[in-house]
């Protein structure tokens, strides 16, 4: 491509540019959290016994509990990773350090999964392999310990 099919290319192209990110789609995961609140939020559970209720009496919904366990498939290049990576970092209030979890149910645990090779990003484990093959699906149930995802990502080109 020319240097005007550069300039031609949308704010977002540009946008994804300027913020490091590898993909423009990154700006639509950003986008569906900010309005589904997709990696949910830290909280601590009240052990009193009290109710959710708020001052007017009315009982208000609880936000879901932060993401700690999240499978990106068909993940090239790879932006929608770092998505990941840097929501479930900031909600869970760490710095990805899995090493040394304080709980092992707390620990941040994400997996990308493509045909084709990634880039590396930390605090990413990328899987090459057919999301269809069972394989596949075994390494990533060992990259949870056995436990399941509790967010996963399907982005359909």
């Amino acid at each position: 491509m020319g240097k005007l099919s550069r300039d031609k290319r949308d704010i977002f192209y540009r946008k994804a540019k300027e913020s490091r990110y590898r993909a423009r789609s990154a700006f639509k995961l950003l986008q569906i959290d900010a309005e589904f609140n997709l990696f949910g939020e830290q909280r601590d559970e009240k052990v009193d016994g009290s109710n959710n209720d708020d001052v007017d009496g009315n009982n208000k919904k609880s936000p879901p509990l932060a993401v700690h366990r999240a499978v990106d498939l068909c993940a090239a290049p790879g932006g929608w990773s770092q998505v990941l990576a840097e929501r479930m970092r900031t909600v869970n209030g760490g710095d990805n350090n899995t090493s040394s979890p304080s709980n092992e149910d707390d620990e941040v645990a994400i997996v990308a999964v493509d045909l084709w090779p990634i880039e590396p990003l930390p605090g990413v484990h990328f899987i090459r392999g057919d999301i269809t093959a069972l394989d596949t699906a075994t390494q990533i149930i060992q990259n949870f310990g056995g436990r399941r995802a509790e967010v996963s990502l399907l982005q359909c080109v």
